[in-house]
């Protein structure tokens, strides 16, 4: 009966340890440590060149080693670029088809996947962007038609690192990014524009015999910086009232101010801003620095960018209301770290 016994606490021990080295996490492969290192890098290699995101890093596993090779760890060279006639910048040499081979070196990993995306760009490779950007399989093969690699497996060899760390996932993320560079663009644009037709008005307002813009009535009317119209409230106002004197629907001056009108009717304080058109889902600048006790409907009102933009770029919750530094980002949705997105600190400067 002992015996029996003894032999039952032992499986029970050995079975106890067998759960306890189960439910130790494996530490991540070195893929994995590379995938988390330069997803962010390949996305906004995409979003600027259209290279899928997912072939530029089985391509960097796959040639640097996960980073690991002695040409990616020395030379920063993660693609096994070689220097090439027209290559300027610093050289090492490392034996490959031939012994001694000339490869470019790079002060940073970041200047070889930009080299490695201008390389692309070159008339042999052409037909790959008239693949669409999700295809990955095409773009393996068409890479290997296009003579990238001499290892006939070469194609394969990136698909099977693809579908094995599920790499696709980076192709939508920079095609999210390259929308919102799109976006960028199309709204420097607008502003350029707006700018010019509101310094317009103001230059050739004496030859204009309309009626002036600036007033309604007998209320002064003010442009905003981020060119919405606003006048400021005087005593005994209400919105109720205004929409009246001014000639708007009742619900246009709640909405345009992001008022709740069901919680009864609004009077705002005397010299509060009150827009009579929408504001805008971006600022003019990258950030505001909210005041002490301000709230976020209040840094809107100030800013011109509407609650719902506000809330949603700055990944703000009931929890959490207000930004932890006191700086709310007017123009981008900012990173789960609450920093703007890679490429915009990448153009903007390493500061922004």
């Amino acid at each position: 009966m002992l015996s029996t016994l003894i032999i039952w606490m032992l499986a029970w021990m050995a079975l106890g340890v067998c759960f306890v080295a189960h439910a130790q996490p494996q530490a991540p492969s070195a893929p994995e440590q590379y995938i988390a290192e330069w997803s962010d890098e390949a996305v906004y290699q995409m979003a600027v060149y259209g290279i899928p995101a997912s072939i530029t890093l089985a391509q960097g596993i796959l040639e640097s080693g996960s980073g690991q090779s002695e040409l990616a760890a020395k030379s920063n060279n993660h693609f096994g670029i070689k220097c090439h006639s027209d290559w300027e910048g610093e050289r090492v040499y490392h034996d490959d088809d031939r012994r001694g081979e000339c490869f470019r070196s790079y002060d940073n990993a970041s200047e070889s996947f930009h080299d490695h995306s201008e390389f692309l760009k070159r008339s042999r490779y052409e037909t790959l962007f008239e693949l669409k950007p999700t295809d990955y399989v095409r773009w393996a093969k068409g890479l290997k038609k296009c003579g990238y690699a001499t290892n006939p497996k070469y194609a394969y060899l990136l698909i099977e690192l693809i579908e094995r760390y599920d790499l696709d996932q980076y192709d939508e993320q920079g095609l999210a990014l390259q929308a919102d560079r799109e976006a960028f663009a199309a709204a420097e644009a607008a502003e350029a524009i707006a700018r010019n037709e509101v310094l317009e008005t103001v230059q050739n307002k004496e030859l204009n015999p309309a009626k002036s813009a600036s007033t309604i009535g007998r209320r002064s009317v003010q442009t905003s910086e981020n060119y919405i119209r606003y006048i400021l409230a005087e005593p005994g106002d209400s919105y109720d009232a205004l929409a009246v004197e001014l000639d708007l629907m009742g619900w246009q001056l709640y909405r345009y101010n992001d008022i709740d009108r069901k919680n009864g009717k609004y009077t705002p304080g005397v010299g509060e801003v009150i827009y009579l058109q929408p504001k805008r889902n971006r600022g003019r600048t990258l950030w505001l620095e909210m005041r002490p006790e301000e709230t976020i409907w209040e840094a809107s009102q100030r800013s011109g960018v509407s609650v719902k933009s506000l809330v949603r770029k700055n990944r703000l919750t009931p929890e959490s209301p207000r930004p932890a530094n006191g700086k709310l980002s007017l123009q981008w949705r900012l990173t789960e770290e609450g920093k703007l997105p890679n490429w915009v600190r990448t153009i903007r400067g390493p500061n922004s």
